[in-house]
């Protein structure tokens, strides 16, 4: 019996060196850094401020064609939902038993609107849009939530002066016993 409690120990022990000394190894000779070009590539998000919008503009009607060829299919010929997200409506619903969370309800900030589209969608391919492409199905987005005119030209500045409904009603957990520090620095 003793001996067999010695092999489990000697065994766990070896075990143990063995992955110190994989540990140890800080090259293992594959890969390599990945060049800043290479990081760009991935650097792509966009947060509430417009921080890393791209150039470029777009039209709340060339959205409208965009939408009709890439968006429709899930999210229903005027956003009203289908096998992807309701896209529009809402307002007034939050506070209610049976809430509908849409951009123009619960979205409360446009540039990551165009951060969340640029990104994932459509479904099938995603970030095959160009950035005009993005910019207009945006404003058509936003079109559509009575957010945006329907002439409008759609680009950085268009994004951060539009006002989302929601966006005041997200609040900071002032609870004493929460010890998690706020995360964001420009709230």
């Amino acid at each position: 019996m003793l001996s067999h409690e010695l092999r489990i120990v000697a065994l766990v022990v070896s075990a143990l060196a063995c992955a110190t000394a994989v540990q140890a190894q800080s090259l293992y000779g594959i890969g390599r850094i990945a060049t800043p070009a290479e990081i760009a590539g991935w650097n792509i998000d966009i947060d509430r401020y417009g921080d890393n919008l791209p150039p470029g503009s777009g039209s709340v009607s060339h959205g409208r064609e965009v939408f009709d060829q890439q968006c429709t299919a899930c999210h229903g010929a005027k956003g009203e939902g289908g096998i992807g997200d309701q896209l529009v409506g809402g307002q007034g619903t939050l506070a209610t038993p049976k809430p509908v969370r849409t951009v123009g309800s619960y979205w409360p900030y446009a540039p990551t609107l165009f951060d969340y589209i640029r990104r994932a969608m459509p479904l099938t391919s995603p970030q095959s849009l160009s950035n005009e492409d993005v910019y207009s199905v945006a404003g058509y987005v936003l079109y559509l939530n009575g957010l945006l005119d329907g002439d409008a030209k759609v680009d950085a500045k268009t994004l951060l002066s539009v006002k989302m409904p929601n966006r005041n009603m997200f609040v900071q957990d002032s609870r004493p016993d929460v010890k998690n520090p706020p995360c964001m620095t420009r709230c």
